[in-house]
């Protein structure tokens, strides 16, 4: 057997494998969450969210409402170099995100069950 027919025998087995992945894997909740980004934002959105004072300002004033407070938490960007993740009893963790033009720092308390949205800076 040459090269070329391991080759193609190699691609052919491999497509096949793809195929059948993406049928086991079509519609269910599946994500690839190894980055250390991913994994602390993936852990922050299953704990249950407790709004600070500041928040809740923000909210009743609707300089921001929670379905934007919920993409800053999904798609965000983290500051590890201005979090302290170490901290204890909790982590603290500033999350970047750009929605709708603005410019948004979400500081976020990291529990063991709770996750506490501290305060929201909003730039221009």
């Amino acid at each position: 057997m040459n090269l070329i027919q391991r080759i193609g025998y190699y691609l052919g087995g491999f497509s096949i494998g793809l195929i059948i992945l993406a049928f086991f894997l079509n519609g269910k909740k599946t994500s690839c969450s190894y980055g250390p980004e991913s994994r602390v934002l993936k852990n922050i959105n299953s704990k249950n969210l407790i709004y600070s004072q500041n928040i809740s300002d923000f909210l009743k004033s609707k300089t921001i409402d929670s379905i934007e407070i919920k993409y800053i938490l999904k798609k965000g960007d983290i500051n590890f170099s201005e979090s302290s993740p170490r901290q204890e009893p909790c982590g603290v963790y500033i999350i970047d995100a750009n929605y709708n033009d603005k410019d948004f720092s979400l500081i976020v308390e990291n529990c063991d069950s709770t996750a506490t949205l501290q305060n929201l800076i909003i730039k221009k």
